[in-house]
């Protein structure tokens, strides 16, 4: 951001120096969601309203039978009819929703309509790439659109209200849910979170194709201990502001609806009961008016923490925090009424809750449309539901995520004249790998496996051999021999590696990121026959998979790329799309180099090879193996020396723009994704080696250059002082301009005190 920005006094640097401090703007008056209209509408209602009706609006009961698919309702319905449930999980489906909406609006005594909620998380019946892999993309144009399409799918199968986007930050890739996020980087996951909350929730809620989005887990879900999910989130006040709010703060920016409390305690306050964090900051310094939802039985999740002792405490608690939304445990509707009688749960917190999930329902329209999905026969549904269009989306998506890790020799792109192509690998033709996790609607028969995809682009003219050659997590090397004779006869051979998608996700946590099984030992045993050998990863978290560099001559990141992945995985191989994709996460040599990020802090001793007594192993290099923003492309870029446009920037008029010219120089057209860093050379706190400040897909012909700008603001520049106050401090700048975060050319500048 651009704007002037006013001074406070000076004072003493650590450094020594006099220096005045750069405060940062007014800011602006909190959104004002609520129109008066809608005031007026909800006061009406509330004063209608039981206590036990109340309450019932924050009950969100699982669907009957199997809560993540489409639920055969055959119980509760009795509790529709007394206004005991305002909203469901995991109930989808035009014709079920729309029997149980005419029951609450038709047959209960205030005819408030249900809103429906299920895990639309990187698409519906279309499964795109998951959240990870869309994030490598590095185009929140094409990850809004995403978002877009699941929204169009999910609203015409009679869904309100997706629990996406994850916006949590993970740098521990043990923990399984990193699978779910944007990575590493708070500027890339803000980026993205805004894209997707705008996808979700389109330009206006009130159209039937609007659901909305959920920022979660609210807040630093993913600093878990050890890797482990729902393990404490031991971080500093700093760390916290730093690295876990932002993209909380920019979904909310976005306009997100929705957010879900985390399962983690921070500072020993469990997050379903953080009052300070929910109430004080989301709510009071943000100015957020949303629907504030537990994650499943999280409510009742404070008695096992410590910090209830009964259910009744436990509802209190996180009724008072600012949970409005209960869901599953029904500790709010069932064990509440007594204590508001009572006066032990205050009646105004109960309908501060009521009154922002009636704004939710108000706000999507469904006073005055229940039924915006409704057919009788679910035509709607059916037309609007894995589309040639969606699929083709989808196909777009998964090219674009695909991230070229190594490619010696120019191994990459095969020919589509080869003779004999040996398919090696547990999963080249493991359809659930493509849908990958979370993909909840999502159904196998659906999805394009690679061997399909390959088929599908060679035809007759090439001869597949397929040889397995180990299952996905065995010890079971008897498969390898058949696995080296299919390489043996074919003239290249494409391998399919990596992990089930049961192992990442919730609660599918590793200790290692190795490959599973024998995985690696078959690759290096195909490897050794001296064929062209191209290993395709199919993976839901970083892998250490450093004993394939240098042996295996082409890596291709596939992360579970969607329905469309064969289709995609063939059109990078073989050349019909140049790969662009950067990793969003870094990849470590070992688990033992765990956490690692590019963003770290330099400490006093700096890693040297030249100096025993420095941050570093003995065993490994203390650099990853594959750094954030690394990704190759068929083509190659130059970088120039980068540009400022002022060497000194005043305090009043902290704007400066950074211009490099890129150009390819190589024989095919290819698109470079030009990343910028910024880092604080001397500030009164540490801080980060360097921080990623803007990034721009560029597309380039054989021989083009062009020149790319970037403007940067206050917000780029600041840090979060001594005081954690937002400031930005004089002295030097350093950006750093290039295609990965450890290959880049720079530029400095400087922020002066006057």
């Amino acid at each position: 951001m651009n704007r002037e920005v006013p001074t406070v006094p000076p004072r003493p640097l650590l450094v020594g120096m006099i220096a005045v401090l750069l405060a940062a703007p007014a800011a602006a008056k909190p959104p004002v969601y609520a129109t008066p209209a809608e005031k007026a509408f909800v006061d009406a209602l509330m004063a209608k309203m039981t206590v036990e009706e109340k309450l019932g609006q924050l009950n969100q009961p699982a669907g009957v039978g199997n809560n993540t698919g489409p639920a055969a309702m055959t119980g509760n319905e009795d509790q529709i009819r007394k206004g005991e449930i305002g909203t469901y999980l995991g109930t989808q489906g035009a014709v079920l929703t729309c029997r149980l909406q005419r029951i609450a609006v038709e047959q209960s005594r205030l005819g408030i309509p249900l809103m429906f909620g299920y895990d639309v998380i990187h698409g519906h019946r279309t499964v795109f790439p998951v959240p990870l892999g869309e994030s490598a993309s590095f185009d929140p144009v094409e990850v809004q659109h995403a978002a877009r399409v699941a929204a169009i799918e999910a609203s015409a199968h009679g869904i309100h209200w997706t629990y996406a986007p994850m916006v949590d930050i993970a740098r521990d890739p043990r923990w399984g849910r990193v699978v779910e996020g944007a990575g590493e980087d708070p500027y890339l996951g803000s980026v993205l979170a805004a894209a997707r909350v705008r996808g979700f929730q389109g330009d206006d809620l009130r159209k039937p194709d609007a659901v909305l989005a959920t920022a979660k887990h609210f807040v630093a879900y993913g600093a878990a201990e050890g890797g482990r999910d729902y393990d404490v989130a031991d971080i500093s006040e700093r760390t916290l502001h730093e690295v876990y709010l932002p993209p909380f703060k920019a979904a909310v920016d976005a306009g997100a609806q929705s957010i879900m409390a985390a399962f983690n305690e921070i500072a020993g306050v469990p997050m379903h009961a953080h009052r300070p964090l929910i109430e004080d900051l989301l709510r009071k310094e943000w100015g957020w008016d949303g629907l504030l939802v537990s994650d499943y039985t999280g409510v009742m999740e404070l008695m096992p923490h410590g910090v209830a002792a009964d259910r009744k405490q436990a509802g209190a608690l996180g009724l008072r925090a600012g949970v409005d939304v209960d869901m599953v445990s029904q500790i709010y509707v069932k064990d509440l009424p007594a204590e508001v009688k009572a006066g032990r749960v205050p009646m105004a917190q109960v309908d501060a809750s009521v009154r922002r999930v009636l704004n939710a329902k108000y706000r999507l329209g469904l006073f005055e449309n229940p039924y915006r999905s409704c057919t009788d026969d679910g035509a709607h549904e059916r037309a609007m539901t894995l589309t040639p269009q969606h699929r083709a989306d989808a196909r777009r998506m998964a090219q674009k995520s695909l991230v070229l890790l190594e490619n010696d020799n120019d191994v990459l792109p095969l020919s589509k004249s080869v003779r004999t192509l040996a398919v090696i690998g547990p999963l080249a033709d493991h359809r659930r790998a493509m849908l990958g996790n979370w993909a909840v609607a999502g159904r196998e028969e659906d999805a394009v496996t690679p061997i399909e995809g390959l088929k599908a682009a060679l035809g007759d003219g090439t001869r597949l051999v397929i040889a397995k050659g180990a299952d996905i997590d065995s010890q079971d090397t008897s498969g390898f021999a058949q696995a080296v004779a299919a390489a043996k006869q074919a003239d290249a051979v494409v391998m399919f590696l990596g992990e089930h998608p049961d192992m990442s996700a919730e609660a599918n946590n590793r200790t290692s990121l190795d490959l599973p099984g024998v995985q690696e030992q078959l690759a290096l045993a195909v490897a050794a026959t001296g064929k062209p050998v191209v290993a395709v990863l199919l993976n839901g978290r970083p892998l250490s998979i450093g004993g394939l560099k240098g042996k295996v001559p082409a890596i291709l990141e596939a992360w579970f790329p969607g329905v469309e992945g064969g289709h995609a995985i063939t059109d990078v191989l073989f050349g019909d799309v140049n790969p662009s994709a950067k990793l969003p996460v870094t990849f470590p040599h070992n688990v033992g180099q765990v956490p690692i990020y590019y963003a770290h802090k330099n400490t006093g001793r700096p890693p040297s090879e030249q100096e025993k007594y420095t941050s570093k192993y003995l065993d490994v290099p203390w650099t990853p193996l594959y750094a954030f923003g690394h990704g190759l492309s068929y083509t190659t870029f130059r970088y120039d020396a980068p540009v400022v446009a002022k060497k000194t920037l005043a305090p009043s008029a902290l704007q400066q723009q950074v211009s490099v010219r890129v150009t390819n120089t190589g024989k095919r057209e290819g698109v470079e994704v030009v990343q910028l860093y910024v880092r604080d050379d001397v500030a009164t706190v540490t801080r980060p080696v360097k921080q990623l400040r803007g990034f721009q897909r560029v597309s380039l012909a054989p021989g083009e250059s062009k020149t790319v700008t970037f403007d940067l603001g206050f917000e780029d520049l600041a840090m979060y002082d001594d005081r954690m106050q937002r400031v930005v401090e004089p002295g030097t700048f350093t950006v750093y301009v290039g295609g990965s975060s450890d290959r880049t050319r720079e530029v400095a500048f400087e922020v002066t005190a006057q």
